[in-house]
């Protein structure tokens, strides 16, 4: 048996990656126990330094997450995010829509986005409205205020909006994107084990709906599963059968991965303000999440934010730290093993272990407070910002 684990993984180092390759979800209100959706991204990229940032200067506010390409937070390109309406939107690339080889503008695309529309009716029209080619290639996720949840697959000509509120398309409510498009090329693109993965952990919840940002980041972002070979890393057989490296090309958190976000949006009917956006920056299994409120702009959590002048967040440094001491082997293909014991072990000490602790009590801090302001209708700014501190004095106290 473990001769066939190692065939199966040396067969993979013939092949290239895309390191621009992210694993997405979106979870309609029907899909999730308490009715509101969920959208989750985990961001594999070449660029790693990623920040949250806000801006207001160019219609609505928002937050997104944003990579060190521009220290100007109302021109830089975004990766995922949310607006003041409760619109938010994110995206994967996609590598079987056309034959061309295309540069893309997603992140401005979606920064604009994000700046004129209120909800999934208005993208749609706002692709309507752009010129072509449009010069993307895309599968785009928005969720809205209004109970609206869609994925668009888009090119240069157009799109094809896929409704998850559609029983035909997603008769659970839920589709999971990596990087390939349902209505590209069949058999091209990439992202097919890491999708399969993540529906893996995604049916295992489904009857219960007991979906939330915690759940998605701890079973999905933290996934070290690997659908092909069928094994859970995590598992202590595994851990037996391979010691202490992992060859980690196919999995959801890989070394391509750069941060997760969970944005939680709100029932019909419900404040838009009240939609949370929650992201652990830098490797996940090697970060903590925080959460973010448009309504607070700059008075977020500082370790997630921008420092004036800066490319990067904190909270990203101090995960890409720890992140650098698993890639030791440097010879060969040993840049793509990951040494996971250093992540996860038997003895519970490793990086992802100690942090959960931390992160559980950050969530237990938050969604307390996140309780009051729904019965209340909206979230309390000067709350927003007494969590911030304490959940950053917190991380920064219990950093490994």
């Amino acid at each position: 048996m473990k001769n066939i684990y190692i065939l199966l993984i040396a067969l993979t180092l013939y092949y290239p990656v895309n390191s621009f390759a992210c694993t997405t979800i979106i979870l309609s209100g029907k899909a999730t126990k308490d009715g509101r959706p969920l959208m989750w991204k985990n961001s594999d990229t070449e660029n790693l330094n990623h920040s949250l940032i806000y801006s207001d200067t160019n219609g609505y506010p928002y937050l997104g997450i944003a990579r060190n390409t521009s220290t100007n937070e109302n021109t830089a390109n975004i990766w995922v995010g949310t607006n003041s309406e409760g619109f938010s939107i994110m995206n994967t690339l996609s590598y079987n829509l056309t034959e061309q080889q295309i540069a893309t503008n997603n992140g401005s695309l979606m920064r604009k986005a994000l700046s004129v529309c209120k909800n999934v009716p208005d993208f749609k029209n706002f692709l309507d409205t752009l010129s072509r080619p449009l010069n993307v290639e895309a599968n785009f996720g928005v969720i809205d205020a209004e109970g609206n949840a869609a994925y668009f697959e888009t090119d240069i000509n157009g799109y094809h909006m896929v409704d998850v509120n559609d029983a035909a398309v997603a008769p659970n409510g839920c589709l999971v994107y990596t990087n390939f498009s349902y209505t590209g090329s069949y058999d091209k693109g990439e992202g097919y084990i890491r999708y399969q993965s993540a529906w893996r952990q995604l049916y295992k919840q489904l009857p219960s709906k007991d979906f939330s940002p915690q759940w998605i980041l701890n079973n999905l972002s933290r996934c070290y599963y690997h659908s092909l070979l069928d094994v859970d890393f995590t598992g202590k057989e595994a851990m037996n059968l391979f010691g202490s490296y992992i060859y980690d090309t196919d999995l959801i958190a890989r070394k391509s991965t750069a941060s997760a976000t969970v944005i939680q949006g709100v029932k019909k009917g419900e404040n838009p303000a009240l939609t949370t956006l929650w992201t652990a920056l830098g490797y996940p299994p090697c970060s903590v999440a925080m959460p973010a409120w448009v309504k607070a702009g700059r008075d977020n959590p500082s370790l997630l934010m921008r420092a004036d002048g800066q490319y990067n967040s904190k909270i990203c440094d101090m995960s890409l730290a720890l992140k650098a001491t698993l890639y030791d082997v440097e010879r060969g293909h040993g840049q793509n093993y990951i040494h996971f014991s250093k992540v996860f072990n038997k003895d519970g000490t490793g990086y992802m272990q100690q942090l959960a602790p931390v992160e559980n009590r950050i969530f237990a801090m938050t969604n307390l407070l996140i309780d009051k302001w729904r019965r209340a209708g909206q979230p309390d700014v000067a709350e927003i910002k007494t969590l911030g501190k304490s959940v950053c004095s917190l991380v920064e106290s219990s950093w490994p």
